[in-house]
């Protein structure tokens, strides 16, 4: 299978560069010539735009940083929809609106293609080896057929239901993410402002019902000081922003999710839209005084378990659960 990428950034270049590594026939687009050409030295072909890309292929991947950059690839006149025809598939890996992946995917359909959001769950650290988790929506008969694609990308891949439910999945999974990325900014603030020695505070959070995925990667850079997730409060606003609309839209009325919006939009207003997200801790420090820093933390996250075959996640129901 011929496969296509367009958006080569911190998670799209690394998704991309397994699939490289794992000997497929890969082109690539990115307006940023360094990851392209990052990418064409080890093997990678490369096109002048969507719609040349997606008419030299069979399967075309975007993963791009908002709804509007995936529209004007999509639908612009040199865009995927352009180049699509029968047959072709197109797999969104961009965290994006739910109804933009639904209506995308249709436009796809209508062209006689197949389509599925498939946002990735887990970290650049995990995409860079292929044990990311995804989350795929669409039509079961499609799911099948990229599956093998999707195992080489990443470990855990969960069949959400139909297209644009993935999409949904994944928003409120960031925001998730970023409710507890606040709670242990505070929770780190105090033990400093305390006295409490902040590795034993890491290991104490760690080992108890306090612990998250979050923890255990986003304390250890914020311990360190590079801050450095690879991640920014702009995408953070993003990502929050696109959970806290779909609340508005079914009429969910929310309390911390506006209240996480408000302390990264201050954030942002304060250190910079492209600041990187852990850094929202700034806000404690510079009130109290003090630096929020441990000792032996990394200064990026590396994912030092081997590549495991991808495989299907199955939901429990009923008294397995």
């Amino acid at each position: 299978m011929r496969i296509g990428f367009i958006g080569l950034g911190n998670v799209g270049g690394q998704l991309a560069g397994n699939l490289l590594r794992h000997g497929l026939d890969v082109t690539v687009r990115d307006l940023d010539p360094n990851p392209t050409n990052a990418l064409v030295s080890l093997g990678a072909k490369a096109a002048d735009d969507p719609r040349q890309l997606t008419t030299a292929v069979d399967l075309v991947i975007t993963c791009l940083p908002s709804p509007a950059a995936c529209r004007q690839v999509m639908e612009a006149p040199d865009g995927v929809l352009a180049g699509m025809s029968p047959g072709k598939i197109w797999l969104e890996m961009s965290t994006t609106d739910q109804s933009e992946a639904r209506r995308l995917g249709e436009r796809v359909e209508a062209l006689g293609g197949f389509a599925m959001d498939c946002p990735v769950s887990g970290g650049c650290h995990r995409a860079a080896t292929g044990n990311i988790s995804i989350f795929a929506g669409g039509k079961r008969a499609t799911f099948e057929r990229v599956l093998p694609v999707l195992a080489i990308l990443g470990q855990r891949i969960l069949h959400t239901g139909p297209l644009g439910s993935a999409s949904a999945l994944k928003v409120l999974t960031n925001y998730l993410c970023t409710v507890h990325l606040a709670a242990l900014c505070e929770a780190l603030t105090v033990a400093k402002v305390a006295g409490i020695d902040l590795n034993t505070c890491y290991e104490a959070i760690r080992i108890s019902s306090g612990n998250s995925f979050v923890h255990e990667t986003e304390s250890q850079v914020i311990l360190n000081g590079s801050r450095d997730i690879n991640f920014t409060m702009d995408l953070v606003i993003k990502d929050v922003g696109l959970f806290d609309a779909l609340a508005q839209d079914l009429k969910v009325p929310l309390e911390l999710s506006p209240l996480v919006l408000k302390i990264f939009k201050g954030g942002a207003e304060r250190y910079g839209a492209r600041e990187l997200s852990p850094n929202i801790i700034r806000r404690l420090e510079d009130v109290c005084g003090v630096k929020v820093l441990g000792e032996g933390f990394p200064p990026q996250m590396v994912d030092h378990e081997p590549k495991v075959p991808g495989y299907e996640v199955v939901p429990a129901r009923g008294s397995a659960q």
